[in-house]
């Protein structure tokens, strides 16, 4: 257990430093986000000015709070476009992560590159996502408190099941029904080293966001004081830490789990990787 534990911080620490070599990966996460706050405006902002909120209110209390139809229709092209936003650019990120690991310098242009030519599996399995949110939502909406508790663990074993899909739509380009089998094959294979590195990557990312804590009380207590200018500047560079700190924690999960995979479908160890580290976490049990 202890050596699985050094292994997984040790995977961690490889995932690090592969981030830090090629500082220009952050722009994924980034372009990510920026095109989410899109996709969510251009939901929000017709419902907001389009649906009157009085009368939805009534009759989803007419209808014991179950939403009408047109509900289920938005939400699924809300979960499509944030699903294809997200998957898209997770699909660049992990491209440029495959091609450091093979020796090659990766720019953000072979990112996206790759990713255009992966549109067809992108879209196959943003629809596929999309089709599961909203049954799942379906299911929290007509079971009421038993309907959460049944989502939430259908969502979570979906998200298990799932955990190497992406990098198996980019690597072998195998369509949804397919990716989701290889990605349980893998996931049986790596469940293990999976975790231990993750809960390596969640305390190196919980020892960065401690800053970011900091200069949010600093802010906070120095509006108290009624120093505005400095506490609203403080407040301002804990927003910028907070989102800085957001695409690190993407940009490095999305990293590890491309090393992950690479190890496990191929048996080559990703360059920036520990070898004995890889090898004694994936050693045969």
């Amino acid at each position: 257990m202890f050596d699985r534990i050094s292994n997984g911080f040790s995977l961690a620490g490889s995932t690090w430093r592969v981030l830090v070599r090629d500082k220009h990966l952050l722009l994924f996460p980034l372009v990510s986000g920026f095109l989410f706050l899109l996709v969510m405006l251009s939901f929000a902002v017709p419902l907001a000015t389009l649906v009157d909120w009085n009368q939805f209110q009534a009759q989803l209390q007419k209808n014991n709070n179950r939403p009408p139809v047109w509900v289920y229709a938005v939400s699924f092209a809300f979960y499509f476009c944030t699903y294809f936003v997200i998957i898209f650019c997770n699909s660049a990120l992990i491209s440029c992560a495959m091609l450091r690991f093979n020796g090659e310098t990766p720019s953000l242009s072979d990112g996206f590159r790759m990713a255009f030519a992966r549109l067809p599996q992108i879209f196959a399995w943003a629809v596929v996502s999309a089709t599961v949110g909203v049954l799942l939502k379906v299911i929290e909406n007509a079971y009421e408190k038993a309907g959460e508790i049944v989502a939430w663990l259908l969502g979570s074993a979906w998200s298990i099941m799932t955990f190497f899909v992406v990098p198996v739509l980019v690597v072998e380009k195998t369509g949804p029904v397919a990716a989701v089998g290889r990605s349980m094959s893998l996931l049986r294979k790596t469940w293990g080293e999976a975790i231990v590195g993750n809960m390596g990557l969640n305390f190196i990312l919980f020892l960065l966001f401690l800053p970011v804590i900091l200069l949010f009380v600093a802010g906070i207590l120095l509006l108290i004081q009624g120093s505005t200018v400095p506490g609203a500047a403080m407040l301002v560079a804990a927003g910028i830490a907070f989102l800085l700190h957001m695409a690190v924690s993407s940009a490095l999960h999305t990293i590890f789990l491309a090393a992950l995979y690479q190890y496990a479908a191929d048996n080559r160890i990703p360059e920036g990787f520990d070898r004995h580290a890889i090898e004694s976490a994936f050693a045969h049990r």
